[in-house]
């Protein structure tokens, strides 16, 4: 079963489907937001990995191929945005003091925790840019020097806790403005976050999109300046 597994081509893409629909089909019958379709995924990719004994690169053989598709989805998200061009234009001051104050947050957040828990060089800015969205997370770490696939996997617990708390915080703090929650999960939870504000509405949808642009480019300026301070 082993060898079968290893040699198949499509494996790792798969069962990273497969994993992927049981997460929704799980969300769509109990109504859990812990039981995010991304999150139980993951764990079922682990789980298989795991129960069958089967190293990461040979899964990732197959895997990769729907890392292929991170970017043009990225880049479809730019759709729901020209849809609310309008919106845009009349609040593009708040807009860009959400983005600005959420992208500053997340960096002074990590600096602070760094310095708290007496992370080393390479350590905080592994963490830097764990609010922004992979295909320029990546980058900005191996820029800076850090541990790429940390990097990615605290991206993807970030996006993830954003996705699956986002609905805890608007109640807790009274956010009902459509563009302020597009903004916070763009901004904090990048393009897992945009996949909640989508389910929530097109307001949402199209301030999330922007953020993830504009807040990966605030944070790649600002992680190279913040990666002075330890």
């Amino acid at each position: 079963m082993n060898t079968f597994l290893e040699n198949s081509l499509f494996f790792g893409a798969i069962i990273s489907l497969l994993g992927y629909e049981l997460g929704l089909i799980l969300k769509k019958k109990f109504k859990m937001a812990i039981l995010n379709p991304l999150l139980i995924g993951v764990i079922a990719v682990i789980a298989v990995l795991v129960l069958f004994d089967i190293d990461y690169d040979t899964y990732n053989k197959g895997g990769q191929y729907i890392s292929y598709l991170l970017t043009p989805a990225t880049v479809c998200l730019a759709v729901p945005l020209y849809e609310q061009l309008t919106l845009l234009k009349n609040n593009w001051k708040a807009v860009l003091a959400g983005i600005l104050s959420g992208s500053l947050t997340s960096l002074v957040g990590v600096f602070v925790l760094a310095k708290l828990f007496h992370f080393s060089h390479e350590q905080y800015v592994t963490m830097l840019p764990k609010s922004i969205t992979t295909a320029i997370g990546m980058g900005v770490s191996e820029e800076l020097g850090g541990i790429v696939t940390i990097t990615v996997a605290v991206i993807i617990i970030t996006g993830i806790l954003g996705n699956v708390t986002a609905d805890f915080i608007f109640r807790i703090f009274h956010i009902k403005d459509p563009i302020a929650k597009g903004l916070a999960l763009g901004t904090s939870a990048h393009a897992i976050g945009t996949a909640k504000a989508m389910e929530i509405g097109p307001v949402e949808g199209a301030m999330s999109s922007l953020s993830i642009a504009v807040a990966g480019l605030f944070t790649v300026i600002g992680a190279s300046i913040f990666a002075d301070f330890m």
